[in-house]
């Protein structure tokens, strides 16, 4: 591991000359990053015993690079991972990427185009090992990413989809789903993208709002002076129609049922039919029929057996079907047909029309509705097993509403999914094919390695209809998602019986984006339901628990999108302000089910929480050289881990009230972040260790005990210094699993074991998560730290109203009708007086008049500071009115604004929520100025105050 200084960290602390003056993550950071992957820390054993956590990496694109959805989504994985291998559980993060079919051969295209290249000019073999050479260049650098955000992943099970073993499992998965006749070859509509040509899944095609037209168009009638016009918004598949369909009962139409109207443009003669799919209401209560073209015409047509007619080629251009307009692009033949038909005269009329327009949600290309010859797999029987897995609560979703009745809605309704994809990068479909028609599998789900590639090892030997030889392999490759689907199996050995698979299977956790809930949580649970061993459900679903995590938005809750500009790069904000300040920030706001408004100022802060606990180190190291140049004492003896595990330690016969509230403070700490992290309340964790660290340890403990850090009676001293370094250790393992660079630096600056002596000495990461004594809660010294906190809070609230010079001591009165206040404030009286910069504290049974001065006033006391203590009575109701008259004219101004319609309906939604919030705190400040004006007005009118 790193070494800080020249001995080993683990042998004892820096000195204070070794502490750096300001926190610097951009030093500290990467360095521990490099340690963790070079040991090798987070190698999971499958062979060990105890309890097990395992989860799988949503895995990236290895296009791809880390965004800030990846971001959050790491950050509570890694959470997660590093809580549960620090309470001694076997833990594996399995790390690896996805081939990501189509991203990555548009990606690979567009660079070839760059030297005039194309894929089919280069031939498949020389294009995929272009690929491969691509992925061995470019493919690393999100694996490098991940390390930097302190991923802390098992990479000796780094995967790839493409691999020798993860091809072999897809390959036993498509042959298994074959020969039980869930996987089909058939001809049916599909979205066909035209840029990336491959049929795309309908989870892989987006619908945007756009504005369009609706042509009227007019169908002479054979035979008769009669037409029918439809209404459509693609007039350039009319090219293929082939019938044109009624409502069955619609009275206009009915006697036209069975006769024939002529094709314009194409003077072709289609029937007139009768389909109760038609909606007598909308439009003419008329629709063409292009069944080439349109899911439900497709549907229409097979229940007619109407004729196909595909008038577009893969790349959307007008093929020979489409006649006179053959070759022309899409768009431009819609242009063309509109004319033809306007000149015609069979162009009634055009309404302007809204409409949904399905995009590749890769490269964004308007998507084609057309029929097609595709691999599909039937969802219906994998689809009942995951309903009844859900239902009986194998799988459990978190957060459960809306998003599980979102999943069952989905799988209740689903479709055949539409598995083969027309590309060269993936795995390719393992059936060859016969030019008698037959087609015919693998012989087995063995691959072979052929130029570091990995292929089907075992083709057919002859065809299984005809006995011939000459066999060509399927050209398309299976979707991506098919792969994915399998991860959580493929990964830890499947089809093979390995002891991984034994030891992590099923995993534990999913944690995913709800975003791709369909195209792969639901898949695994159906792909994996289906195949992985096991006799029950339970033992065969990919995961027990799948937890849901939400979007991060801009600090305006807008949606990120490179088109607004408000893209987050999570890495250039680590590089500014430290990964582990962007990490606390994603845990401290992912409540489950709502997304994250997400702001630089908000990294900004938690940089200055990692920053507050770097100067309380630094502060403790500093005052801990001093104690040693005094006393002699080592810091073994103080904070050697021996030394710790033995904390807390009295002083003289009992522990003192402020060691007994910090150790009473860390149990319940520890037993909230327990519970939080369990149920997946990332927020409530983070809040809890961030108030715990900053608040009560840096901030009262801290401070509370500065005298006796430095107190020549090493009776008080010592013990001090021993539950300091016992907290503060403990803190840093409570802090860990957020921020862990900080985390790890700070550890090894205090005394540890040795290697040799405990192998997990080498890390924080490795230590036990910290678990309290039974006698450290102590619910007497909480309730009475927590009055003396809210007397010297009182004090300073009351000091900063009457604006004093910090420096100046004034004395205070107090009073409480309770004698044990009274008992708690005597016994501490000297922290009150120094924590509060308090010359003395005047004791009274009665309550406080606030003529006299400021109160504050909780159930239990009275404090005030008198004027004659600090300011002439004269000179501050002068103050006061000056002040009250300023925030008057201010509250005028922001009402007078507010009040302006013209400036409510112009100004930006948050500008005026902003000024709305201003106003609402001015007002409540000049509510509390006026009420203080009001009694210290009262005052001088009284004889007293004469």
């Amino acid at each position: 591991m790193p070494d800080h200084h020249s001995k080993e960290p683990s042998k004892g602390a820096a000195s204070a000359a070794e502490f750096p003056k300001v926190y610097e993550p951009q030093l500290i950071e990467p360095r521990w990053a490099k340690a963790w992957v070079d040991e090798q820390l987070f190698r999971a054993d499958a062979e060990a015993p105890g309890e097990v956590f395992s989860i799988v990496i949503p895995p990236p694109n290895v296009t791809g690079y880390i965004h800030i959805g990846h971001m959050l989504e790491h950050t509570q994985i890694d959470v997660l991972a590093r809580w549960h291998r620090m309470r001694g559980e076997r833990t594996l993060w399995l790390p690896g990427m996805d081939h990501a079919g189509i991203s990555t051969q548009v990606v690979v295209e567009r660079e070839l185009a760059k030297q005039n290249l194309t894929r089919r000019a280069l031939g498949r073999e020389e294009f995929e090992r272009r690929i491969w050479e691509w992925k061995a260049y470019s493919g690393g650098t999100i694996k490098k990413q991940m390390i930097r955000l302190g991923d802390s992943c098992d990479w000796s099970r780094e995967r790839f989809t493409l691999d020798p073993p993860l091809y072999r499992a897809v390959l036993e998965a498509f042959l298994r789903l074959y020969h039980e006749g869930l996987i089909y070859r058939g001809r049916y509509i599909v979205n066909w993208c035209p840029r990336c040509q491959t049929a795309l899944s309908d989870l892989e095609t987006v619908h945007e709002e756009r504005d369009g037209h609706l042509w009227h168009i007019r169908y002479p009638v054979k035979g008769s002076s009669e037409s029918l016009v439809v209404a459509t918004t693609r007039p350039e598949t009319m090219l293929g129609d082939t019938a044109v369909a009624v409502y069955p009962e619609d009275e206009r139409y009915r006697h036209l049922i069975g006769k024939s109207v002529l094709l314009p443009l194409m003077n072709r003669e289609i029937p007139i039919i009768a389909d109760v799919y038609v909606d007598r209401e909308f439009g003419t209560g008329a629709v063409k029929v292009t069944p080439a073209h349109d899911p439900n015409d497709f549907e229409m047509g097979r229940r007619h057996d109407l004729p196909q007619i595909d008038v577009m080629t893969d790349d959307a251009k007008m093929s020979a079907a489409a006649g006179p307009y053959a070759g022309l692009d899409r768009f431009d033949a819609r242009k063309r047909v509109v004319a033809d038909l306007e000149a015609q005269g069979l162009l009634v009329k055009v309404d302007d029309h809204m409409h949904a327009v399905g995009v590749c949600d890769r490269c964004k290309t308007v998507v084609e509705p057309r029929v097609s010859m595709q691999w599909f797999c039937k969802m219906r029987p994998l689809a009942d097993a995951a309903l009844a897995a859900v239902e009986a609560g194998d799988v459990r979703i978190v957060p459960e509403n809306p998003q599980r009745k979102v999943f069952v809605d989905w799988l209740a309704n689903i479709r055949d999914w539409c598995i083969s994809r027309q590309l060269w990068w993936g795995h390719r479909i393992p059936i060859w094919h016969c030019p008698c028609g037959g087609i015919t599998p693998a012989r087995d789900s063995q691959v072979a390695i052929v130029d570091g590639r990995a292929l089907p090892a075992s083709p057919p030997e002859k065809c299984g209809r005809c006995g011939g030889e000459k066999l060509e392999q399927d050209p398309d490759v299976l979707d991506t998602w098919f792969s994915s689907g399998l991860w959580p199996l493929s990964t830890l050995g499947w089809p093979d019986d390995t002891p991984d698979l034994h030891a992590f299977y099923p995993t534990t956790l999913l944690i995913s984006g709800y975003d791709i809930l369909f195209f792969w949580d639901a898949r695994m649970v159906m792909l994996c339901l289906h195949l992985a061993p096991g006799k029950t459900p339970s033992e065969r679903i990919p995961f027990r628990t799948l937890y849901l995590h939400s979007l991060v938005l801009d600090a305006q809750g807008q949606k990120m999108s490179k088109m607004r500009g408000n893209v987050v790069d999570p890495l250039e904000w680590m590089e500014k302000h430290g990964t582990d300040a962007l990490r606390f920030t994603l845990a401290i706001k992912a409540a489950p089910g709502t997304n994250i408004a997400l702001s630089e100022d908000a990294v900004v802060g938690y940089r200055a929480f990692a920053n507050k606990i770097w100067n309380a180190a630094r502060f403790v190291f500093v005052n801990l050289e001093k104690f040693q140049s005094a006393t002699g004492m080592s810091i073994e003896e103080l904070a050697a881990p021996q030394v710790r595990a033995g904390a807390p330690y009295p002083t003289g016969n009992e522990a003192s009230l402020a060691d007994r509230w910090i150790f009473s403070r860390l149990a319940e700490a520890i037993a909230r972040v327990d519970d939080a992290l369990e149920n997946f309340r990332f927020h409530e964790a983070a809040h809890v260790v961030y108030h715990f660290f900053w608040g009560d340890f840096c901030d009262w403990y801290i401070e509370w005990i500065k005298p006796a850090m430095a107190d020549a009676n090493l009776e008080t001293a010592v013990p001090a210094w021993r539950n300091l370094f016992a907290v503060f250790e403990a803190a840093l393992r409570l802090l860990h699993p957020f921020m862990p660079f900080l985390t790890e630096e700070l550890w090894h600056r205090l005394p540890q074991r040795t290697p040799e002596e405990d192998k997990n000495a080498r890390s924080i990461a490795l230590q036990p998560f910290p678990r309290p004594a039974p006698q450290w809660s102590d619910l007497d010294a909480e309730q009475d730290v927590k009055l003396l906190q809210d007397v010297i809070v009182a004090a300073r609230n009351v000091r900063a109203e009457l604006k004093l010079d910090p420096k100046r001591r004034v004395a205070a009165d107090f009073g409480a009708a309770d004698p044990a206040v009274r008992e708690v404030l005597e016994k501490n009286r000297g922290v009150v007086l120094r924590l509060a910069s308090l010359a003395d504290l005047r004791f009274s049974d009665a309550r406080l008049e606030p003529t006299a001065g400021p109160v504050r006033s909780t159930p239990q006391f009275d404090l005030q500071i008198a004027y004659g203590e600090t300011v002439e009575r004269g000179a501050e109701l002068a103050r006061l009115r000056k002040e009250k008259e300023r925030l008057a004219r201010d509250l005028e101004s922001k009402q007078g604004r507010l009040a302006d319609e013209t400036f409510r309906s112009r100004a930006p939604a948050e500008i005026v929520r902003q000024l709305e919030a201003t106003f609402a705190e001015r007002r409540l400040e000049f509510d509390k100025l006026t009420e203080r004006l009001a009694q210290l007005e009262k005052g001088a009118d009284s004889p007293a105050g004469s």
